[in-house]
């Protein structure tokens, strides 16, 4: 298995992303938007979850095409992103049609990042404007690390930010991920540069470095924001995607072994501070072969590629002033040209 000609979560085909950023708040959007709509569900592991309309991705419920899905700093603020890209949508004419009326479907989910060191003293809410450009902004090129809902994250000890990674796989079909993470735990094992991510990283896409070979003791492994900022400053959040056929039970079946790759990724994961969440989506542009031996492939993959967006998320971070935690190439003295 390789990654995909971009190892961004857009070698899934017909998919684009955009990001819209607010440096002096220190917080940004990040819009996945597909050329139609696509199926999706969520599953969601962390204690303080953010999240807009997810009830209706269960397999249960009637609205099955979903129209974009965002990602956004601001905590419970950044949830007005998704009106700024219904707004987007709407404008093209996108999304249910209920007799004279378009409803565009937008779910999307938030990370806390109001105590990273940014201008939080806004007058009116910055999170519409900022999934308005984001939207506007959708390609199958876009920038990672300290870039769209990643400006403003961080980790127990380094700076967070935007990751993605992609997975071809034997029969040709696609996975992607999308992250934004901002956990309490680590990405880096205790205070080194090696990723948690290390086992599942391809072609150096973070440095290279490879695991720990010693033993890891407790305390590194629980490694969390409460002695730097703040025990509730968290929540990583997940886009994973696939272009083969799946429905809506299928997809819930995605997400939940796509969380396996944040807690192989992050020490620790899915605690009650942090809001983890994955959304897993389908295109169906190809057929589902085998509804067990594939399922399984497919969400193995999928764990592995966010785990891998995480690790490159972190390493991929670019300082900027007043940031609370240094960025990992600060700190072990190199960074990505």
């Amino acid at each position: 298995m390789t990654p995909g000609p971009r190892n961004l979560i857009t070698d899934v085909p017909g998919l684009r992303v955009g990001n819209a950023e607010d440096y002096r708040i220190k917080t940004g959007t990040t819009v996945l938007v597909g050329d139609r709509p696509f199926l999706a569900s969520v599953d969601v592991m962390g204690g303080s979850p953010g999240a807009r309309e997810t009830d209706l991705l269960a397999p249960d419920k009637l609205v099955e095409g979903v129209d974009a899905l965002f990602l956004s700093g601001g905590s419970a603020f950044g949830l007005d992103a998704g009106s700024g890209v219904m707004d987007g949508l709407r404008r093209l004419g996108r999304g249910v049609r209920v007799g004279p009326a378009t409803i565009p479907i937008v779910p999307g989910a938030i990370i806390f990042d109001l105590i990273n060191g940014g201008d939080k003293d806004w007058a009116d809410n910055p999170y519409r404007a900022l999934g308005q450009r984001a939207f506007a902004a959708a390609s199958a090129e876009f920038a990672l690390g300290t870039a769209g809902a990643g400006v403003g994250a961080t980790t127990a000890n380094l700076k967070g930010g935007l990751g993605s990674a992609s997975l071809r796989l034997a029969n040709g079909s696609m996975v992607g991920a999308l992250v934004a993470a901002n956990p309490t735990g680590s990405v880096t094992i205790g205070n080194r540069a090696q990723f948690w991510a290390a086992p599942f990283e391809l072609d150096e896409e973070f440095g290279g470095l490879g695991g720990f070979a010693g033993t890891v003791d407790f305390a590194e492994t629980a490694l969390t924001k409460r002695d730097r900022m703040s025990a509730l400053a968290n929540t990583t959040i997940a886009i994973v995607a696939t272009d083969v056929r799946l429905g809506k039970a299928q997809l819930k079946r995605l997400a939940v072994a796509a969380q396996d790759g944040m807690a192989r990724a992050i020490a620790p994961s899915h605690t009650p501070v942090d809001g983890d969440l994955v959304f897993a989506l389908s295109t169906g542009d190809r057929p589902l072969d085998d509804p067990i031996l594939d399922a399984i492939e497919l969400g193995h993959a999928a764990a592995a590629c966010l785990s891998r967006a995480i690790a490159r998320a972190i390493y991929l971070a670019t300082p900027a002033p007043g940031d609370p935690v240094p960025t990992w190439g600060d700190k072990w003295g190199s960074r990505p040209a």
